[in-house]
């Protein structure tokens, strides 16, 4: 017997056969969404904004962003942790940028997005 847990039948069975074979795994879905709740943040976005600019130091983006360091260093944990920023010690400080380009694109798509 089917396992079947909707509740209705296809229209057009042969869009939802396609879009099915085309569709992500499952599991990558969920690590999608998971990116997006990561980006869904304010702070997080700021921060983002402002490596994407330039790299910087926790001090520097604590003052940027008026807000203390402790604050900054965990938001940077979380970004570092999902893989948009990375880090390079020069001397005592520790400076982050964002990991690569796809991370700017996804910033600068999802602006002109909200622009229009």
């Amino acid at each position: 017997m089917e396992n079947k847990k909707s509740d209705c039948e296809a229209v057009n069975i042969e869009i939802v056969n396609k879009v099915k074979f085309n569709m992500p795994d499952i599991k990558k879905l969920y690590e999608l969404s998971d990116f997006f709740k990561v980006m869904g943040d304010g702070t997080r976005i700021q921060l983002l904004w402002a490596l994407e600019e330039s790299e910087m130091c926790v001090g520097d983006l604590a003052v940027l962003l008026d807000m203390t360091k402790s604050a900054i260093s965990h938001q940077l944990k979380v970004l570092r942790m999902a893989k948009l920023v990375r880090t390079q010690k020069k001397g005592k400080n520790v400076y982050y940028s964002l990991d690569d380009n796809h991370v700017q694109k996804i910033l600068e798509y999802a602006l002109e997005h909200v622009k229009e």
